[in-house]
Parts: C-alpha cells; sequence; structure tokens
C-alpha cells in the first residue's frame, strides 16, 4: 500500500445486511436468529437467513442482548473422553446447530468418563443456559442438572425422566443388522467381544445381540468382555479364539477400536481375515477404513445426532415439547467379513506371539 494512503476497517456486518441478502425484514432476521421463527417466519426463509448469515460471517451483538434477555446462549456439551472421534463429531453437529441460532457450545470432557461429573463453573447455571450430555448417565449429571438448567440426554436411557429430552441412535437395529449379515454369510459360532464398560449404551447392545440369537437355530454365542482399547481387545480375541471347543467363526465387536484388536489378534494366531474369522465393529470410525482388510461396521451418524440434540436443547429453552428421538443407522459391509469357513475346524488357532 503506498505510503501516506487511508486504512480502511471492515465494515461490521448487521442485521440489515442479512436481511437484505436473505429478502427478508431485520424482523424476521431477529425472529430466525433468536429461534423464535416457528409460526411466523416461513420455513424457506429461515433457512435463506441462517444461509446470509453464515455466508456473511455475521456475529450478533451478544452481550448487549444477554444483558436484555438474562441468557447466555452457551450451553455445555458434556463427554466421557475427548480421545474418541465418535465425540468429536458430535461436538462438530452441536456446534454448527448452535452457530446458526447465535449459541455457544462449551465442550466438556468428564474428569470421571461415566462418572459424575463436576461442575466446571463457580455456578453453571450463571454461565449456562444448558447441558446436553452424550454417553453419560442423569445421576452423573447432579451437580449440573441442581442448578436446575434444562438437560438433554443423547445416547441414554429414552425412559429417565430427569431429562427434558432425549435423543438415541437406533443401535438395537444396528446390531439385528450386523447379526443377519454374519448369519447371512454362513456363521453359526459367533464370539461377541463385549465393551467392559458400565453404561445403558453398551448394555443395550449386550442385551440386544443375547435376545437376537437366543432362538436362532444352530447358533453358538459365546462373550468375551474387553477394555475399550486395542491391547485389551487383543487379549480378548485371543483367548476367544484359542479357547477349547470349536473355533468362532465370526467375533462381533461392540465398536471399531475393538474390532482393530480383534484383528490384529487373527493374524497374530496366523488366521486370515475373512477366510478364517470374519469381524466386525461399530460406528464407522475414520480406522474402520485404514485396516486391512477394511472393517464392517454399523455407520453411526454422529454429527446429526450432535445436531439434533442441539436442537432439542433449543426447544427446551424455548418451552417446547420435545419427546425421545431415534436416528436410524446403517450397516457397511466391508472386507473383514466373509462366508463362514466350510469346513471350519474345531479348534485350529495357531499361538503366535503377543
Amino acid at each position: 500500500m503506498p505510503a501516506g494512503a487511508p486504512t480502511t476497517r471492515p465494515t461490521r456486518v448487521t442485521s440489515r445486511d442479512v436481511a437484505r441478502a436473505a429478502g427478508v425484514s431485520q424482523a424476521a432476521v431477529s425472529l430466525v436468529l433468536g429461534d423464535k421463527w416457528r409460526g411466523r417466519v416461513s420455513a424457506p426463509k429461515a433457512e435463506a437467513v441462517r444461509t446470509a448469515a453464515r455466508e456473511l460471517g455475521y456475529r450478533p451483538n451478544l452481550a448487549a442482548r444477554n444483558l436484555r434477555l438474562g441468557h447466555t446462549r452457551t450451553a455445555l456439551l458434556v463427554v466421557p473422553a475427548l480421545t474418541s472421534e465418535f465425540f468429536a463429531r458430535v461436538y462438530t453437529g452441536a456446534a454448527r446447530v448452535a452457530a446458526d441460532h447465535g449459541f455457544g457450545v462449551v465442550l466438556y470432557p468428564s474428569p470421571e468418563g461415566i462418572g459424575p461429573a463436576r461442575d466446571p463453573f463457580a455456578s453453571a447455571s450463571a454461565a449456562l443456559d444448558g447441558v446436553i450430555a452424550s454417553s453419560m448417565a442423569a445421576e452423573a449429571l447432579a451437580a449440573l442438572r441442581g442448578e436446575g438448567l434444562p438437560l438433554v440426554m443423547l445416547d441414554s436411557d429414552p425412559r429417565d425422566p430427569r431429562a427434558a429430552a432425549t435423543v438415541n441412535l437406533d443401535l438395537a437395529d444396528g446390531v439385528r443388522q450386523v447379526i443377519a449379515h454374519l448369519r447371512d454369510l454362513g456363521h453359526r459360532r459367533i464370539t461377541h467381544l463385549a465393551a467392559d464398560v458400565d453404561s445403558w449404551t453398551f448394555a443395550l447392545r449386550a442385551r440386544t445381540v443375547a435376545e437376537t440369537l437366543r432362538e436362532a437355530p444352530g447358533v453358538v454365542l459365546r462373550t468375551e468382555p474387553a477394555a475399550l482399547d486395542v491391547t485389551a481387545a487383543l487379549r480378548a480375541a485371543r483367548a476367544a479364539l484359542t479357547a477349547p471347543g470349536p473355533r468362532p467363526t465370526a467375533l462381533l465387536c461392540d465398536d471399531d477400536i475393538l474390532a482393530a484388536g480383534a484383528c490384529k489378534a487373527a493374524r497374530r494366531l496366523g488366521l486370515r481375515v475373512p477366510e478364517d474369522v470374519s469381524v466386525t465393529g461399530f460406528d464407522d470410525l475414520a480406522l474402520a477404513g485404514a485396516v486391512e482388510p477394511e472393517l464392517t461396521t454399523v455407520r453411526l451418524p454422529a454429527e446429526e445426532f450432535g445436531a439434533a440434540g442441539m436442537r432439542a436443547l433449543m426447544a427446551a429453552l424455548d418451552g417446547r415439547p420435545s419427546g425421545p428421538t431415534t436416528l436410524p443407522v446403517t450397516l457397511v459391509p466391508r472386507g473383514s467379513t466373509g462366508p463362514a469357513p466350510a469346513d471350519a475346524p474345531e479348534n485350529a488357532a495357531r499361538p503366535g506371539g503377543d
């Protein structure tokens, strides 16, 4: 820039700019970004406002509005851990919907995992408008619920009366899809590598596996518990594959991390996946496409899951009833599953190194 040339500051985008771009009134912009538009602004116009706000980079004056309304426009998302890609995607979906409505989302990994979550603030009710908790129990959130904040539970018991709303994935259907896939491939000796975690979500999976296979003709089901890490899964899968009696032809794993450990155990025992043993996972993490062969798994729409949770919280804050929501899941067949061995030996696993 030549010396002495005048400098200009970026012009702050206003609600009038958003209104002009969306072809609506400023009042409509206020209603949409304040999530008060239902019954007053059409859905297409509301979407036009949100799109214009995103494209223009509009940021409302939250400090002034919060002072006026007595709200912080901030939600807390509580998760058991930050090490899971699944929870990162849940946060992405929640934050996307929140941003469209002038909300902020604070991500809080509970120091105790699925155990009791401490209040990370001097007073949660002073800092937050509501709480979304993923894969936690309502009693673990007593320190936050005690502040009288609306609570939306994800991946939790939909009958819990302490939640203002619940959003779940159809995990039971996902389990049934996996089992149908394995049975169609001729598998009759199946071992469930069950996550050794005391939570509603994994209890539901275990119960569905047992109930689905209880009456299945000719199917032998065994269960091997494992902590949620590759090393523990490797040990559990090795135990399942070398146990006395007929070797399982399929390992049904509660998540993709357990499945990765199961594949590793099979290779160390000199077994081929899927020719000697099929392996399935759950979640469809990036890991599922990184292992070889790629993993047959159940795809969970994690981002939409988080988005639905945020929408449920905003409905609760607006006084609108929001019943239990269940999102569908999808089986993704890949190379880790194949037909059951035609002449599967009784116990042909060969010991290998750890």
